[in-house]
């Protein structure tokens, strides 16, 4: 699944792309909302090893069942932005410690460069990372969370169809709802 919006090609990444998602990531904890967007710090992410990247890209390539890295890609082949989707299995716990109750999407990581942002990569990103999520036989839930002092991320979210379902300590779950 992928596909074009603007000057944007939205794809999965591949497993030989390991070294431009270790460098996007590393650019994404770099970012001024970083400790209230991501789980990670830059140090910690930036000392891990060459396998652990590897590993990781490749948990979100291509024929991934549980899991799936978008990227938009520009016109130079430059990445603009990313994001992950998690499918989520009933019985199993969430990153909080709270059991799964039903087959969902979680959508996590999400991050466009500076020089990107208010253009298409973003909405394009979600997009499809929706649509990836919602194609999943079972799947009928998508959320995501973001932090409670995130403004500008949650009106984004807002305007792309989610809506705030709960309050888990300083983050705003909320849950995908296309609009009527």
């Amino acid at each position: 699944m992928g596909g074009m919006s603007g000057d944007y090609v939205i794809r999965q990444v591949r497993v030989d792309e390991w070294p431009a998602v270790k460098e996007l990531r590393l650019a994404a904890l770099r970012d001024p909302v970083a400790p209230i967007a991501f789980l990670e710090t830059y140090e910690q992410a930036e000392a891990q090893s060459d396998e652990f990247w590897k590993n990781r890209t490749a948990r979100g390539a291509e024929g991934g069942p549980h899991r799936c890295q978008f990227v938009a890609e520009g016109p130079r082949e430059d990445w603009a932005g990313t994001v992950t989707v998690l499918i989520e299995e009933p019985g199993t716990e969430d990153f909080t410690g709270e059991l799964v109750e039903q087959r969902q999407a979680h959508v996590v990581a999400v991050f466009v460069r500076e020089e990107h942002r208010g253009g298409t990569a973003a909405p394009a990103l979600l997009r499809t990372a929706v649509g990836w999520a919602l194609a999943h036989e079972g799947v009928s839930r998508v959320r995501l969370f973001v932090h409670e002092d995130n403004g500008r991320a949650e009106a984004f979210y807002r305007k792309a169809g989610f809506e705030r379902t709960r309050l888990v300590g300083a983050e705003y779950e909320m849950e995908y709802h296309p609009a009527a």
